[in-house]
């Protein structure tokens, strides 16, 4: 199988960290997230890496040179994005010779997701897109009016929102890079011109350990918890 890690961020939520190191070469332990990622992606049967870069992305090859830390089995290809960001989903424009069924992430993103699991409910649903989701509560500490028309119709006091949010994590189709329009496009551009087209876009909602390592909060929560973590990581 193939993934594509989009590992081409500036990672500005993550500064002054991201001014010296790239975001995927952040520490989670003694290792940085990136090999984390490709250390999971091996062991769920993952044989080709491709991996989208930009800001200080020679420092990421660098590091990968060392045979030593690449797990065996997988091959990696760089891709050089240009200098103006193409996006989330755009990005995929600069991997050549991308068919059938692949798995693309962030490359900031610590789970313990079952990526091969993810792929078969993809190919068991058919789908041109799957999107990894999990539910996120979202608590509001104010009152929260419902209008109509000028009127007060409900009041609710610092009520809980429930909301399912992408994980940063997709299995593609290839025919869904057919899709992408000229220039920069993010992959909630691609998901609406993906609806509009009649394509089915399905999800895959689970529960596993997930965080998104693009603030500094979130990163050294993670960090806090790595001994919870490691086994589960490993």
């Amino acid at each position: 199988m193939r993934a594509v890690v989009l590992a081409g961020g500036f990672g500005m939520r993550l500064r002054p960290y991201t001014t010296i190191l790239p975001k995927p070469l952040l520490p989670i332990g003694d290792r940085p997230i990136l090999e984390i990622i490709l250390r999971q992606l091996a062991a769920a049967g993952f044989t080709k890496v491709d991996l989208c870069v930009g800001h200080l992305g020679e420092l990421i090859r660098v590091y990968f040179t060392d045979g030593t830390v690449l797990p065996d089995g997988v091959s990696l290809d760089w891709h050089w994005e240009p200098e103006e960001p193409l996006g989330t989903a755009g990005a995929l424009r600069v991997v050549p010779g991308l068919d059938g069924t692949f798995l693309a992430m962030n490359g900031d993103i610590l789970t313990t997701l079952d990526y091969g699991a993810l792929v078969e409910h993809h190919r068991r649903k058919g789908a041109a897109l799957t999107i990894a989701v999990q539910g996120k509560r979202v608590d509001i500490d104010l009152g929260v009016l419902e209008l109509d028309d000028g009127k007060v119709v409900g009041y609710r006091e610092k009520p809980t929102l429930s909301y399912d949010v992408s994980m940063g994590i997709y299995v593609y189709e290839a025919r869904v890079l057919d899709h992408l329009p000229d220039g920069p496009c993010s992959f909630p551009e691609l998901v609406q011109l993906l609806l509009a087209a009649g394509e089915d876009v399905c999800a895959y909602r689970c529960e596993d350990v997930w965080y998104d390592l693009g603030t500094i909060s979130e990163y050294e929560r993670a960090v806090a918890e790595l001994d919870r973590l490691g086994p589960a990581l490993a």
